[in-house]
């Protein structure tokens, strides 16, 4: 079978194995004689299927019975408004803008007409950077924050010491590290990265702040009806919550999320240190002190031209998806947990042959 290292961001690549059990599951799931997607979300068959990926997600990250675990639709997109639809009560919103997708969040709050403040921002050097943060307010509704970004390639070592509850957008970590569930209020991502197929956005989200909701909510954008329905008020993506509770099931088998993050530790090591060696001929973006375990976004000195033969190379080395962001150009490789460290052995080894023959 001939399959290419993908490098893509999202839609992102899935184990061998996980795609394989879906495959000889696809006609008959279980040997029931039916797909899991032509059975009814309501039934006993999906009822386990979606209580086994509440299960694995909070075995995974440790959330306590404290908190609902939703699979909705909509993506990340959605939650830039239905965060604040759903926990603004009239104080101040805080966030951190860190990229694109917070600037993408701040202008559904602008939107929304909620009361919002940017208390720090790395916009001034392209966010190349996690900004430092000032002391925050106690009386917020909640601070906002988003783990890890995609385009620039900056990843927050820790996260901010909050008095008040901490929001926090994981679409491009999600599954990949351990964290510290303290002051998290709601916590979300799509799970196109390390979490299976594009379509289901996963929230956890304190069961209490639910009932913050004001009365104008339309009753699908409220999180309430949701953890009321468990995730079922309407119809969920029931393939792609399949295909999660798959990838849960194999992370779990293989040490949970301290495993996966040492793994992906070694892995980004071996990229940023090719990176620096080469100094002369590539040039990361982020900051050392910042630098994203999920997605290396770096440049050729040379320039534009010799990046487009870069990615165009790669591709013929049954390498894809290793063209940056059209915000801000260059190369990105994005190594999220099914990348193998051998793949990223791969990608360096062309590297340095691609300098060498165009330095």
């Amino acid at each position: 079978m001939n399959r290419v290292i993908n490098f893509s961001a999202g839609p992102s690549t899935i184990p061998l194995d996980v795609l394989k059990t879906a495959q000889d599951e696809f006609l008959s799931y279980q040997n029931k004689g039916f797909s899991i997607m032509e059975v009814s979300h309501r039934s006993a068959v999906f009822d386990e299927v979606i209580n086994s990926a509440e299960k694995r997600v909070k075995e995974l990250y440790g959330f306590s019975d404290d908190y609902a675990v939703l699979f909705l639709q909509g993506g990340a997109s959605l939650q830039f408004a239905q965060i604040p639809m759903n926990l603004s009560t009239g104080k101040v919103c805080e966030y951190i803008n860190t990229g694109v997708w917070t600037k993408k969040a701040i202008k559904e709050a602008e939107i929304l007409g909620i009361n919002y403040k940017v208390v720090a921002s790395s916009e001034d050097t392209n966010f190349d950077r996690i900004p430092l943060i000032p002391e925050l307010s106690k009386d917020a509704d909640y601070t906002y924050i988003c783990s890890n970004n995609t385009i620039y390639g900056t990843q927050y070592k820790e996260f901010p010491k909050t008095k008040s509850l901490l929001v926090i957008d994981s679409s491009s970590d999600l599954f990949s590290r351990e964290i510290d569930t303290k002051n998290i209020g709601l916590f979300y991502g799509g799970i196109q990265k390390n979490g299976g197929p594009a379509g289901v956005t996963l929230v956890v989200i304190r069961k209490d702040l639910a009932d913050r909701v004001g009365k104008n909510v339309p009753n699908i954008l409220r999180y309430k009806t949701q953890i009321d329905a468990n995730s079922m008020s309407n119809t969920p993506n029931t393939f792609g919550i399949y295909m999660l509770n798959l990838m849960l099931k194999k992370l779990i088998k293989e040490g949970g999320l301290k495993a996966v993050n040492e793994k992906n530790e070694k892995k980004a090591a071996l990229l940023y240190s090719a990176i620096d060696e080469m100094s002369d001929f590539y040039k990361g973006h982020a900051k050392k002190d910042s630098r994203s375990l999920m997605n290396v976004s770096f440049n050729i000195i040379k320039g534009e031209e010799l990046e487009k033969k870069f990615v165009s190379k790669a591709l013929e080395n049954n390498m894809m998806g290793l063209k940056g962001h059209r915000h801000l150009g260059g190369i990105r490789a994005s190594i999220y947990n099914a990348i193998t460290y051998e793949n990223v052995e791969t990608l360096v080894s062309f590297m340095r042959d691609f300098a060498k023959k165009n330095g």
